[in-house]
């Protein structure tokens, strides 16, 4: 059976914060997100790394439950917090097409016991289908009574800071308005909460009562980071935090994210197509190319040997501070009909090496083995 039917509730390894499995997202017949898995250590960055339209800020906003995932589970804190159900229709749906074909077969075909054969097919059927629709209220049931405080433990911040922030709002309202919805009523509480988190990402009380209007593009995100800060959250999501701003202000938000991962203790997801900046402030990173997870390793694991063709396709891309280097650098391209042949076997998602995973078939395995053992 497939790791989707897993109890929705199961034991987790102390040190995982989250697990993604199997997660598929799907908008009609476009696969923004097609069967990825991962989990992300309490404490780390995971980056999540692909070219613009690979399904990263979607994997991000389908953990954080902005989408209704299609299939899959979410687990958090070693909680279901997202199940899908098309895996478990599709399975529905193909013992049916499997259980015609092999009744044809009996009843074209002379065998003295195909009556017996046949009954013993559709009990099969019958089982099988019964236990797919348990699966499916189980999920139904997981996304109708996801603890909400278990939720508000994961946050994020969006790419645009300008877009992401009520203009009619003043930066204290922006801030505090998940503290009120949770309850909190005591206004004296709130200001104090608002004007510590407001010192925490650098900016000052007076900054309090004006709007988003008035600030530069790095202030805003830093009043994103605040909102987010100010949850006491377990988990951010962080869905590429820099990508709209200066270098120089780069610099100084994923600093401020930095500081905040060690004092707080917070556990990132950061979401990025700048490798550079992956590689500066992530812990371990997952290659997303097409809606599919291709390679995944630890940080310095995966800059010392990029296995899959789209990795060194990225790497390669990176631009240094070097004229005579940059002269001279070539550009891989990534072009999967020419790079791969999947004519016979098809890839999965595998351990080439301890803790590096990569999306290849047999031989393309043994071809990375060979690269990583020489």
């Amino acid at each position: 059976m497939s790791e989707l039917n897993k109890q929705a509730n199961k034991p987790n390894d102390d040190n995982v914060l989250l697990r993604v499995e199997n997660l598929s997202q799907h908008f009609g017949d476009l696969k923004a997100v097609d069967n990825i898995s991962f989990d992300i250590k309490k404490g780390e960055v995971f980056g999540l790394v692909g070219e613009s339209g690979c399904g990263k800020t979607t994997t991000g906003r389908s953990i954080i439950k902005l989408y209704n995932i299609t299939s899959g589970s979410i687990y958090f804190k070693g909680k279901r917090i997202g199940a899908g159900t098309l895996s478990y229709k599709n399975a529905i749906k193909d013992a049916k097409k499997k259980y015609k074909e092999d009744i044809d077969a009996l009843n074209n075909g002379n065998d003295p016991d195909k009556n017996e054969k046949a009954a013993k097919l559709k009990e099969d059927l019958k089982h099988f289908i019964a236990e797919q629709k348990k699966q499916i209220a189980s999920a139904k049931y997981d996304n109708s009574h996801v603890d909400k405080d278990l939720i508000t433990q994961i946050q994020m911040i969006f790419q645009d800071p300008i877009a992401s922030l009520d203009p009619r709002m003043t930066v204290r309202e922006i801030i505090s308005e998940g503290l009120v919805i949770k309850g909190v009523k005591d206004r004296k509480e709130i200001d104090e909460k608002v004007y510590q988190v407001l010192e925490t990402v650098g900016l000052v009380r007076e900054h309090a009562g004006r709007y988003p209007h008035e600030f530069s593009g790095g202030q805003r995100q830093r009043i994103g980071v605040a909102r987010s800060v100010i949850m006491r959250p377990e988990l951010i999501i962080a869905d590429e935090p820099v990508s709209a701003l200066d270098v120089s202000i780069q610099a100084q938000v994923i600093n401020l994210l930095n500081d905040l991962r060690h004092d707080l203790g917070i556990t990132i997801l950061f979401v990025a197509h700048d490798l550079s900046v992956v590689k500066y402030f992530s812990d371990r990173i997952g290659v997303m190319y097409f809606g599919k997870m291709v390679e995944l390793a630890d940080s310095d694991e995966l800059f010392r040997h990029p296995l899959h063709p789209y990795t060194r396709s990225l790497l390669s891309a990176i631009p240094l501070p070097d004229p005579d280097y940059e002269k001279n650098r070539k550009r891989l391209t990534y072009v999967p009909l020419r790079d791969h042949d999947y004519s016979v076997e098809q890839p999965t998602f595998r351990e080439v090496s301890p803790n590096h995973f990569v999306l290849c078939s047999d031989s393309e395995e043994a071809k990375y083995k060979e690269i990583i053992g020489g």
